[in-house]
């Protein structure tokens, strides 16, 4: 019996493949990828372990289904029915991130908004946040800055106070002095502008495996940092330090110099490369000129590389 319908099973895969289109092909490819970057993107979070169990309980169906074992088959397929709809309730917090992390893509990326803000503008609004940093490290003031790039921040800054306003040192000093109501929170900057104060920021995807450590800002400056793709720069009001979140990735023991290459790198640097890139690629005799050229902007980029170990000694990576 077991035979028999192993070779109707071969039998209907192989008239499948004979009658496939191109199309259906097609079809198939793109199914593939699709479910590749599901189980891609949720193998880091409490969803993946529980995709695991789920396609065990999809086996344990089909193999009651298969030798028609009723009672259990009838079980299992309610239980499956009701259990998607009781994991999108009990897991919005993880699809959620996941459908943000799917839109934080090259392809997403395209579709969001873009500043045009002048590179004279963010120049000295980086001059400023380093100046601020150094006055805050040397008075062991707990600061948290966020900078938003390309994913906007309006959940953060709706629970923040907006300011809008243009930053300087002084500022920077007032909202972080311990006694001022705007202090516990994170200032959030937009278009080289503090835009809000006071902003709560995410926890990080798995806070358990987090240095004992860190406080309540790094722990923020990480989380933020994983939801966006947003510098976040922490000054720790325990020792100084400065610090810088990225991709979820925590870096301490930044010098002025060595913030200010990273901000520049990161602000300026790589928007300008950018859009030089998208009128090369719109131009066709600049095409040829633009990947030339690459190679001297590679070997002038080595001076606003990231902060070498010699620069830096790193207190805390965490990568989800």
């Amino acid at each position: 019996m077991m035979h028999m319908a192993l070779r109707d099973i071969l039998d209907m895969i192989f008239s499948v493949i004979k009658t496939a289109q191109p199309v259906d092909i097609l079809d198939i490819l793109v199914l593939s990828y699709v479910v590749y970057l599901g189980m891609k993107l949720i193998r880091e979070t409490r969803a993946g372990q529980l995709i695991k169990g789920i396609f065990l309980l999809l086996l344990v169906y089909i193999i009651a289904s298969w030798i028609n074992m009723k009672a259990i088959s009838y079980l299992l397929s309610e239980t499956l029915n009701i259990g998607l709809i009781a994991l999108i309730i009990l897991f919005q917090p993880e699809l959620r991130r996941t459908l943000e992390k799917a839109g934080y893509t090259k392809l997403g990326l395209r579709f969001s908004g873009s500043s045009n803000v002048d590179s004279g503008v963010w120049s000295r609004t980086i001059d400023v946040i380093c100046d601020a940093c150094v006055e805050l490290s040397a008075t062991s003031t707990g600061a948290l800055i966020v900078i938003e790039r390309q994913t906007r921040l309006g959940e953060q800054i709706d629970n923040g106070t907006i300011l809008d306003a243009i930053p300087s040192k002084e500022l920077f000093g007032n909202i972080f002095f311990n006694k001022t109501p705007l202090h516990d929170g994170a200032v959030i900057i937009r278009d080289g502008k503090i835009l809000a104060a006071a902003c709560f920021l995410p926890k990080p995807q798995k806070e358990e495996l987090i240095n004992k450590r860190l406080g309540s800002r790094h722990r923020a400056a990480i989380g933020m940092s994983e939801n966006s793709d947003a510098i976040v720069i922490v000054v720790s009001e325990e020792t100084g330090a400065i610090s810088v979140a990225e991709n979820g990735v925590l870096k301490s023991g930044f010098t002025r110099e060595s913030l200010h290459q990273l901000l520049t790198k990161r602000l300026i640097t790589a928007s300008e490369e950018t859009t030089i890139g998208k009128v090369a690629r719109k131009i066709p005799f600049l095409k040829r000129h633009h990947k030339d050229d690459g190679k001297e902007k590679d070997n002038a980029q080595k001076s606003l590389e990231e902060p070498t170990e010699k620069d830096i000694t790193e207190e805390s990576e965490q990568r989800h």
